[in-house]
């Protein structure tokens, strides 16, 4: 199938040149048709899937039909970054029509997105506590919105946010188009699609389990030596485009500044970066300014860097769900990538999820030529007041014995 086959208004060919898309992904095909007749729908894929223009070459289609200037279509979302992939998406297919969108979110001033409102846009992409205020202000008028987008419901569930969800579908007229996009299906998720969606057709591209152009590795090692392990693999890896995840943001900075001091191009993306730094990181991060970006979960989702080599998981994620997203960052578009996670002895529950869900065991690796054997720093004397209370008894993890390495004490890459 290509795209000639969706009967796509021709002003839209342009900007589908312009993207480079030649034979719709799966997501798009079973998608891209329901969403012209104007069924509303409930879309479940991995990342990297090409979910974002499942959705934006319906509404544009729609769009270039009918009254200009005010917000006909509504694209929610939970995190700054995706709003501004997705608009880029819409920027990119819009090329050849005159269709005009702007994203809404904080962390910003809100002033030019006001000005952006006053002169006239079709489409909006807001994250939902700005898009809110803004509501609120008289400024986002909702009242000819034709169809409305949720994409990422189970992140904005996990934010926090379903409640401001709430509240703004019931600011956009009853009768309209609902697109609603979740990778799972948490309970509260499942309440909202019914409550939402109007005999909505359901599509599903693999969701079980993580993308199948993805090497996994585990790198056992004891705690204290995980930042060592961390630079002894950059060390020994392709190190032109690599996403390190952490747990927290303060690990993120942590990270960030052993892997500066070791000499690499490195930035980070966490919630404690002001929305430029943020930016900065990203496009940095993409052109090739910064070989390493070092990250919490704010950038698992819709984080849409394609030549993305490496993923290394500096801490196991918390659900099996975060670990697909995250390592989802690479083995995009068919192309090859690899995924290493140091586990410790606490990350055991989790492995045997992971591996429950894969269907087979994820390979352990050790480093040739690493102390794996190197004690534990001595524990800090507790403070006075503290006398009375027992230290905490340290024994160093005995070293992995599972071996998976070739020459250089890694998997061998496959030839993108």
């Amino acid at each position: 199938m290509n795209f000639e086959q969706f009967n796509l208004d021709s002003r839209l060919k342009q900007g589908i040149l312009k993207a480079g898309y030649e034979t719709p992904t799966p997501i798009q095909e079973a998608a891209i048709p329901a969403a012209l007749q104007g069924q509303d729908l409930i879309g479940t894929a991995q990342t990297g899937t090409g979910k974002t223009a499942a959705f934006v070459l319906p509404i544009l289609n729609r769009l270039l039909d009918g009254p200009r200037g005010a917000p006909r279509a509504l694209i929610v979302t939970p995190t700054r970054e995706l709003a501004d992939q997705i608009n880029d998406v819409i920027r990119t297919l819009a090329a050849g029509t005159k269709i005009r969108s702007v994203t809404v979110y904080g962390g910003v001033g809100a002033n030019p997105q006001i000005q952006a409102l006053r002169q006239g846009v079709e489409i909006l992409v807001a994250c939902p506590g700005r898009l809110l205020d803004l509501i609120a202000q008289g400024h986002a008028r909702m009242e000819k919105i034709e169809v409305l987008v949720l994409d990422e419901a189970d992140r904005m569930f996990d934010m926090g946010f379903l409640p401001d969800v709430r509240r703004i579908i019931k600011a956009v007229p009853a009768k309209r188009q609902t697109l609603l996009f979740s990778a799972t299906f948490p309970p509260e998720v499942e309440q909202l699609a019914a409550q939402t969606l109007s005999r909505p057709k359901r599509i599903a591209v693999g969701i079980s389990r993580p993308a199948h152009t993805v090497t996994h590795a585990l790198y056992p090692v004891p705690p204290h030596l995980k930042s060592q392990l961390l630079l002894e693999l950059l060390k020994r890896t392709e190190t032109d485009s690599v996403l390190i995840f952490t747990r927290t943001r303060h690990r993120a900075e942590k990270v960030d500044r052993q892997v500066h001091k070791a000499g690499y191009r490195v930035t980070s993306l966490h919630s404690d970066r002001s929305q430029g730094q943020r930016q900065a990181a990203l496009s940095g991060f993409k052109s090739g300014k910064y070989q390493i970006m070092v990250a919490t979960d704010i950038a698992a989702r819709g984080l849409d860097v394609e030549s993305i080599s490496h993923v290394i998981n500096y801490d196991m994620p918390d659900t099996a769900d975060a670990y697909i997203h995250r390592i989802g960052r690479t083995g995009r578009a068919e192309k090859t990538g690899d995924a290493f996670t140091l586990v410790t002895p606490d990350d055991a529950d989790m492995i045997r999820t992971l591996e429950k869900i894969m269907g087979k065991p994820l390979p352990r690796a050790t480093l040739e030529d690493f102390d794996y054997t190197v004690p534990a720093p001595p524990k800090v004397e507790p403070a006075i007041h503290n006398r009375h209370k027992p230290m905490a008894h340290h024994t160093p993890t005995p070293a992995p014995t599972a071996t998976h390495h070739s020459r250089n004490g890694l998997a061998p890459r496959r030839k993108k």
